[in-house]
């Protein structure tokens, strides 16, 4: 293997490519960055044994040939190297032991992993791909994944989920994510991408979408689907990223949607960011054994109020239209403040449908995106002082 190459060019494939490999942990092989030259191209290349990364970019290339090299510590070397002193001069020895790196007078030299270790990473299908918005998917992934489950024992709850549906003759995208106690669904309409979906709907576990949304960039990829992968692919396909599919059945959702139906609810609306700084006071005064936000309704205002044996008591008052006849309701503050930031809207509408049932949270800026969020139950609290013990 001999080339030559501007460190511009492979830097950021560099960085993806050590991205998913683990550090220092697991087997060695598993922190192999692999390089190849072929076609005049130069590829890279990593996996973590699930998800795998390939980007081919432009070199000069003398001789073809594969070399694994040591990932993070030969991209850590590329990044700190600089393009304005010259190219890159990457080389295996003769006996092929090593990987030789020389830019100028600087030289150093990576030892070879054993070839035997590489695998031929998963080919991306050329039939019934579809060309997508990189953006709009990292903004979907943005919208559901708070509320997918971060436990891997959870199955189809440490997924997204995104499946086919159609209503009324109008085919759409339907993304959800469930952790127990909240639940986010967005709708979108892409009939190439519904009719990609098999119609159970495909899972990705969440502990991808992290390195997923960091491969994607606001250009347009193409996107692919085999029995067991799913895989993406920058528009000018030069590079390649692929993540296994999970086949868990995933929860019936519906009924607890059709909740939000029912004609004896009660609605609230408020100003969303005058609710979110409300709620980010009130929370200095929740405690360990008391994480909720307290809601009491009354007239043209809903109260919010927290308190905690050795915080004290906090309330606030908000202007706010309440329609129902529901009394007061506890929410996690936390949890809520993180599901209003994921709003655009400068309103927001919650359908309460019981003090211990799930409420829903809307925007009409938030066009086909909802949250639904389990109240706490309500425990009242009494403080007792010397005088009265």
């Amino acid at each position: 293997m001999f080339l030559k190459v501007n460190r511009d060019e492979i830097i950021e494939g560099l960085q993806k490519s050590a991205n998913i490999i683990p550090a220092k942990t697991g087997a060695a092989f598993l922190r192999t960055i692999w390089l190849q030259c072929e076609n005049g191209n130069l590829n890279v290349m990593s996996t973590d044994s699930n998800l795998e990364f390939k980007g081919s970019y432009p070199a000069s290339i003398e001789n073809d040939g594969l070399a694994g090299v040591q990932g993070r510590a030969f991209y850590d070397l590329v990044k700190q190297l600089r393009s304005d002193q010259g190219e890159l001069t990457i080389r295996t020895d003769d006996e092929s032991a090593n990987v030789l790196v020389e830019q100028k007078a600087r030289k150093y030299k990576f030892p070879v992993n054993d070839p035997e270790w590489f695998q031929k990473f998963s080919a991306f299908p050329e039939d019934n791909t579809v060309f997508w918005s990189g953006d709009f998917l990292h903004e979907i992934i943005e919208k559901i994944s708070f509320c997918i489950s971060d436990e891997d024992s959870m199955e189809a709850i440490a997924c997204i989920y995104f499946a086919p549906r159609e209503e009324g003759g109008v085919k759409k995208v339907e993304v959800c994510g469930l952790n127990g106690h909240q639940f986010a669904m967005f709708n979108f309409l892409n009939d190439d991408i519904h009719a990609m979906l098999p119609e159970e709907g495909v899972l990705i576990q969440k502990k991808y979408l992290a390195e997923l949304k960091k491969w994607l960039t606001a250009d347009e990829i193409e996107l692919a689907i085999s029995e067991k992968r799913l895989f993406f692919r920058t528009g000018n396909q030069r590079e390649t990223f692929t993540l296994p599919l999970s086949y868990y059945q995933y929860p019936n959702y519906h009924n607890f949607l059709a909740k939000l139906g029912d004609p004896d609810v009660s609605t609230l609306e408020v100003k969303r960011m005058e609710l979110v700084d409300a709620l980010s006071r009130v929370a200095l005064f929740n405690t360990d054994s008391n994480r909720c936000a307290y809601f009491a309704f009354g007239g043209n205002e809903v109260t919010i109020s927290a308190q905690g044996q050795e915080t004290g008591t906090a309330r606030e008052s908000l202007d706010a239209t309440f329609t129902g006849s529901m009394q007061r309701i506890a929410f996690p503050t936390r949890h809520l403040i993180d599901i209003l930031n994921h709003f655009n809207s400068d309103t927001v509408k919650f359908t309460l449908t019981g003090t211990e049932a799930p409420c829903g949270v809307t925007g009409p800026d938030d066009k086909d995106y909802q949250v639904i969020v389990m109240p706490m139950m309500i425990q009242e609290e009494t403080y007792y002082t010397e005088e009265n013990a």
